[in-house]
């Protein structure tokens, strides 16, 4: 691998995409240090700190915003509102014709859909600017908030989040165009890794060996996520010979080759772990309104909503890893019915050794896809609740890196690892990855 990255950084094209990713992260990280007007700087820290369930919200998204919403800068929102556009584009996209329609059109479809993105995260990041200042206010980290006398400084404060969202979201497509990776994927990366250092400092100073226990951990939990994010089955699909005319009236035999369809075993990556831990946040933040009610059969049912939610009761992590299992089924048969990889065999003259083409393909397809999802929910599941199973061993549940945080980053760096490797196969080198 070393001499791998070496030959990449020989390579002047290479070595420019390489310096033009951590340039662009650079920009992204020193934005990120820029508070929106208003402030306190120690409440901030003080809202952060703690187990409650404000401070995992906030926690929460501070990953999503690749470390910026730590010191609520205009980069608090990140990239999320983007990736939360993406997600609910495709989730509509088999309800909604005109979207099925463009996703048969090609590459004109996918950008017509990437433009519909980019629209729909411009609201999405201002109601979320909302949510979040006035969790913020709530909180005294904001003082100045609010549409009557603060009118103006919370326009102010919407637009600069707005602002910043959309920058994060054109930084990460410069990555993606003139660098290496995905853009969106790799300014998460570059937040969650920044964070990394103080964890480790915080437990030098704590407990030595806590740090060992978890480092131990976190090394074979990122095997465990390789192992399984690199695990496929490969169904062999076999193209029948057709005659196919030329020009001059000559005829030619194309077809006859034998291929695979590879199913991944975790095909969801970290969506059912966002899409849990934002419900499972629900049911707390709006019983948190109601706790100091002066009726007293609504106080006490807000307690008991409250305690039950919270991150160290055990109703919370069992039904974090029942969400988890039920949402990776869910958004993996989503996304293999918008490949309709039936019909697409079909059409091109594919089929599966033993089974007809059609309805009994895709009964096939969708066997194998429940059996080996069912292996790859299981194991987002453990993932999700690792820091309750650590809580047992360490006595604490914080980690080095989140579960989600550690599935991006595993996800992130073989991507990433792969187009440099195909760049370097292309000119004859040997890649980063072995098989």
């Amino acid at each position: 691998m070393i001499e791998a990255l070496r030959n990449a950084l020989r390579l002047p094209d290479l070595r420019k995409k390489i310096l033009f990713t951590f340039a662009v992260l650079v920009v992204y990280r020193l934005a990120s240090h820029v508070p929106v007007p208003g402030v306190d700087r120690e409440a901030l820290r003080q809202a952060f700190s703690g187990g409650s369930q404000t401070g995992q919200l906030l926690n929460f998204l501070d990953l999503l915003s690749g470390g910026a919403m730590s010191n609520f800068s205009v980069m608090a929102l990140g990239v999320y509102p983007f990736i939360t556009a993406q997600i609910v584009v495709t989730l509509l996209a088999p309800l909604v014709p005109a979207l099925q329609a463009l996703q048969k059109e090609g590459e004109a479809g996918r950008q017509r859909q990437t433009l519909y993105q980019y629209l729909l995260t411009i609201p999405l990041a201002a109601l979320q600017g909302i949510a979040q200042a006035t969790i913020m206010r709530q909180s005294r980290v904001l003082t100045h908030f609010g549409f009557g006398s603060d009118t103006l400084v919370t326009v102010a404060i919407l637009v600069s989040l707005t602002t910043g969202t959309m920058l994060a979201v054109w930084l990460g497509e410069l990555i993606t165009q003139e660098g290496i990776g995905n853009g969106v994927s790799i300014i998460i990366l570059g937040g969650i890794v920044a964070g990394v250092p103080g964890h480790i400092a915080n437990l030098i100073i704590g407990d030595v060996a806590g740090l060992i226990i978890f480092l131990v951990l976190t090394v074979i939990t990122v095997a465990a996520i390789v192992f399984v994010q690199e695990g496929e089955r490969r169904i062999p699909v076999q193209y029948g010979r057709r005659v196919v005319a030329m020009r001059g009236n000559r005829l030619r035999v194309a077809g006859g080759q034998a291929t695979h369809v590879p199913m991944k075993v975790n095909s969801a990556g970290m969506i059912p772990l966002i899409f849990a831990q934002a419900i499972l946040i629900i049911p707390s933040a709006i019983a948190g309104y109601f706790i100091y009610s002066s009726t007293t059969w609504v106080q006490s049912i807000a307690s008991a909503i409250y305690s039950w939610f919270r991150p160290n009761s055990s109703l919370y992590w069992l039904l974090y890893f029942v969400m988890v299992v039920g949402f990776t089924y869910f958004y993996t048969d989503v996304i293999f019915r918008q490949q309709n990889l039936a019909e697409t065999l079909q059409r091109q003259g594919g089929f599966i050794p033993g089974i007809r083409p059609g309805k009994r393909t895709e009964g096939y397809l969708n066997g194998v896809l429940q059996r080996i999802t069912f292996v790859g929910a299981l194991f987002l599941g453990i993932v999700a609740i690792l820091p309750w199973l650590v809580s047992g061993i360490a006595g604490t549940q914080t980690m080095l890196i989140t579960s989600a945080g550690m599935l991006i980053v595993v996800g992130v760096v073989l991507d990433t690892m792969r187009q440099l490797e195909a760049q370097l196969l292309m000119r004859r080198y040997e890649g980063f990855l072995r098989r």
